[in-house]
């Protein structure tokens, strides 16, 4: 059972990222604040949940949250600031869309840059203990899933609309075979010559 909130004396939104480790695309991040009494049986960390049960909880999520909202950093960027403060940037750019403001955040993962005043707190693991942290990686995860699905067609040896950008064997054997899109990451150890793809 996720725990709703950290602490209830201010307005509380969770925070996560998907596609940290991904070869390609962006990284996408959420925030998400929710309701006292906010439930659903399948919520759980989204690497938990199935395909099918994670769009059927960004529906839900996106229905009943007080405020939600997704943001994204790209490829370029996380090449020149590296993906880790990319991450942070992504969910500075949620909350910072959030229509509710919130007055304390909780982020999932030991590490984060401090957003403006706003007290926070890292949570390993949170998106398995809390339900709004939960709620963020649900959508993270499905919003990048569908932008790296729409790639797909311009890229179909990649196999994007499976590995989603991730490092799989079928991918990396892509990689050596046809060279590098203009969505990978240059700054990822990608190939054992890095060849640029011919556009």
């Amino acid at each position: 059972m996720l725990k709703l909130f950290y602490q209830t004396e201010l307005v509380e939104a969770g925070c996560d990222e998907a596609g940290r480790g991904c070869l390609a695309g962006p990284v996408f991040a959420a925030a998400v604040i929710l309701p006292e009494g906010f439930y659903h049986e399948k919520l759980n960390d989204s690497k938990q949940v199935n395909e099918e049960d994670r769009y059927e909880l960004r529906s839900f999520i996106e229905k009943h949250a007080i405020s939600y909202q997704v943001a994204s950093v790209d490829h370029e960027e996380i090449d020149r600031i590296n993906i880790l403060n990319a991450s942070f940037k992504a969910m500075h750019l949620a909350i910072e869309k959030l229509k509710t403001k919130a007055k304390f955040l909780i982020i999932d993962g030991n590490r984060f840059t401090k957003y403006k005043r706003t007290p926070h707190q890292c949570i390993i693991k949170g998106d398995s203990e809390y339900a709004s942290i939960a709620a963020a990686s649900i959508l993270a995860k499905t919003y990048r899933d569908d932008f790296m699905r729409n790639l797909h067609p311009d890229f179909p040896q990649y196999k994007w609309i499976t590995n989603k950008g991730y490092g799989t064997a079928e991918h990396r054997k892509a990689i050596e075979e046809f060279g590098l899109t203009p969505y990978h990451r240059r700054s990822f150890s990608l190939t054992s010559n890095q060849l640029e793809l011919d556009m």
